[in-house]
């Protein structure tokens, strides 16, 4: 279940099959509308289960989402980051974590489902005991 969010033609919440991607749950919202803003947002990208995709609105602070350019809910103001929900981008914004490390932890999302606990950040190649305690009061699931 995805709550896709903003200029599409039925905004709200959408059922989906694995592996869909935003764009099928951006189509299963009826739509973008016309002159709807989807240029920040990665159509391609796989979805998670509970997370929002905004299309053609600005970021809220502490909204996980697919949408905006530069919108992240890992600021000290939107609290600890849901790594269930998060985007590429938004675990950019974790310390040390680049688009490679990122991209293990949604691929790890993706293979293995939801999170359980922080503590299966360890399980993500390049995330060793000192980085999770970097992580650890950073993130949630």
């Amino acid at each position: 279940m995805v709550h896709v969010a903003g200029t599409v033609v039925h905004p709200g919440i959408v059922t989906l099959s694995a592996g869909a991607r935003v764009a099928d749950a951006i189509a299963a919202a009826g739509g973008a509308l016309p002159g709807a803003d989807t240029s920040g947002v990665n159509l391609a990208r796989l979805v998670v289960d509970g997370e929002q995709v905004l299309v053609g609105l600005p970021a809220t602070a502490g909204a996980p989402h697919a949408g905006a350019p530069g919108a992240s809910s890992a600021g000290a103001d939107a609290g600890p980051l849901d790594l269930n929900a998060a985007t590429l981008d938004e675990l950019q914004d974790l310390p040390g974590v680049g688009p490679v490390l990122a991209q293990r932890i949604v691929d790890w999302r993706t293979a293995n489902g939801r999170f359980n606990s922080v503590d299966e950040l360890q399980e993500v190649s390049g995330i060793g005991e000192q980085r999770l305690a970097d992580l650890r009061d950073r993130v949630r699931v």
